[in-house]
């Protein structure tokens, strides 16, 4: 059992300060309840992590999993940074929403207006083109700095 004293004062700072007595009693039974309850929440989530575990097809895959998502951010991150480099000074575009306004662009809106691109496939003697249906899509790839009117011919 403890015993202390603490000075309490009110929301207000016209409110008078007030002192009270604090008793704090530890009770083991409590305390014997407490560990219980952690003990079974510990248990359930190592059965949750092993459900997880088999469901994903064990630790490995989990953790190519896990891999291949932050190389997914790694490179969403970097469009962005590649980008908002690329504008300088404020970092703000125009065309990423309707009503023009001026925003900086995000990972998000920079794939939303780039997955709308389509390649043409080409013959055997015409390169595969790109086909690009807003302006917004060509000043993009243009600050990513990917030529989009002459892409790569896959060597052969």
């Amino acid at each position: 059992m403890l015993e202390d004293t603490r000075v309490l004062t009110g929301p207000r700072k016209r409110d008078p300060a007030v002192e009270v007595r604090r008793i704090l009693v530890h009770s083991t039974g409590n305390a014997k309840g407490q560990q219980r309850v952690r003990e079974k929440r510990l248990a359930k989530a190592c059965e949750d992590l092993d459900k997880l575990q088999r469901g994903a097809g064990g630790r490995k895959r989990v953790a190519a999993l896990v891999t291949v998502s932050c190389l997914a951010l790694l490179v969403f991150c970097l469009i962005e940074r590649q980008v908002r480099r690329a504008l300088g000074g404020d970092q703000k575009m125009q065309g990423l929403y309707p009503g023009n306004q001026r925003v900086r662009p995000t990972g998000r809106m920079i794939l939303y207006h780039l997955s709308g691109l389509r390649l043409r496939a080409g013959h055997t003697t015409d390169p595969p083109t790109i086909v690009i249906s807003r302006g917004v899509q060509l000043h993009l790839l243009d600050l990513l700095g990917l030529e989009p009117t002459h892409p790569r011919w896959p060597e052969t």
